[in-house]
């Protein structure tokens, strides 16, 4: 296991040779732009994004770094081996030096070239990057073994994250399947009916956001609902009371970030939100809200055809349902509960952990790569 006292003995009497970028390394820009891009093209395209596109034609063939001329600057790194296309407004860095690893390069600028590129950028209103600028750049030249080691130990972190997050994504799409296929069904399979027909809406309470704030209290019992992930904790007496609903219930977040969130103790909302509960024995209101949240894309594009982002009572009134039988209803809703239990898990404990991978990663880049300077 890596530790400090191992960095130290590493890098022990370490011989370091401060150089300029230009004299150890090609550098220059692509000649591509963003109508090149190709996205069944087989060659990665580089661009000023940390998004890769596809290409149908390379440029270069080389190990490289690219960085962005404009946009994310001092945050954008890519590192490449093998064949792809560069817009013309992104850089490339390419080692011209046997004695220079261009991984270990990578890991350095992706460091030290932030501060390095702002001190450049003082008073500007807005930061990019020219050739002069890179080619000042000092990079530390210190033996190639130690070079491969540091590259070999920080590979291990990184690899480490990126196994993680691919493990993340996974989980979430395999979720999003299931729970897709469980909530299909066919046209002439189950009876349709609209949303208005079926569940019974309530209004929510005239209150600002700031007045929430106000009257917040961590313990009190009724929780009120405004937009996003904004909400209060208020007591029954803090608002008028046929305004508290105590019905298992879908609340419709209706402006600026639309989606939907099923809550089952007594709560409100703010008045411009709307909510939905069931009275009628064949419908189980938290298998609506699953085909809901299930069609919050659809609402939302909805939504994106107003300055800000909204929809109305009747978008959701109107919308048609499918109504399988209320026992495929239960059993639909049990499976789902499962399902999102454990995406939940998932989605607050392995970001949780890579966040936790990426600062070690970090915290031993740091110490790996900095390097006195006489």
């Amino acid at each position: 296991m890596i530790d400090a006292n191992t960095i130290k003995s590493l890098l022990k009497g370490v011989d370091v040779k401060w150089m300029y970028l230009k004299n150890v390394s090609e550098i220059g820009t692509g000649s591509s732009n963003r109508q090149d891009e190709n996205e069944n093209g087989i060659y990665p395209f580089y661009v000023r994004s940390k998004n890769v596109l596809r290409a149908t034609n390379y440029e270069f063939d080389e190990k490289a770094i690219i960085i962005p001329g404009e946009g994310g600057i001092g945050e954008i790194f890519h590192y490449i081996d093998g064949k792809y296309a560069l817009h013309q407004r992104a850089y490339r860095i390419s080692p011209i030096l046997k004695e220079l690893n261009t991984k270990f390069l990578f890991y350095y600028m992706s460091e030290a070239f932030k501060k390095y590129i702002l001190s450049k950028s003082v008073g500007a209103t807005s930061v990019s990057i020219r050739k002069p600028m890179l080619e000042k750049f000092s990079i530390p030249l210190i033996p190639l073994d130690i070079q491969n080691k540091i590259v070999n130990i920080l590979d291990t972190f990184t690899a480490l994250t990126t196994e993680l997050t691919t493990e993340l994504n996974t989980r979430l799409k395999q979720y999003n399947y299931y729970r897709d296929k469980l909530l299909s069904f066919a046209e002439d399979e189950i009876e349709h009916k609209k949303l208005g027909e079926i569940l019974v809406r309530t209004k929510g309470t005239k209150i600002t956001a700031n007045e929430m704030k106000k009257i917040h209290k961590d313990k009190a019992e009724v929780k009120i609902f405004a937009g996003g992930k904004t909400f209060a904790f208020v007591d029954y007496e803090d608002i008028p009371l046929k305004n508290i609903n105590k019905e298992p219930s879908i609340i419709v977040k209706s402006r600026g970030i639309i989606e939907f969130e099923f809550y089952d103790k007594p709560f409100s909302h703010k008045n411009e939100m709307w909510s939905y509960h069931s009275k009628n024995k064949n419908i189980n209101i938290k298998y609506i809200y699953y085909y809901l949240k299930n069609k919050e894309k659809f609402f939302q594009q909805i939504g994106s055809k107003m300055q800000m982002p909204q929809i109305s009572i009747s978008d959701t009134d109107g919308f048609v349902i499918p109504i399988p039988p209320l026992s495929k209803q239960k059993q639909i809703v049990e499976i789902l509960d499962k399902f999102d239990t454990l995406a939940n898990s998932i989605a607050e404990g392995l970001p949780r952990e890579i966040e936790l991978r990426q600062k070690q990663y970090e915290y031993y880049r740091n110490l790996l790569l900095d390097f006195p300077k006489s």
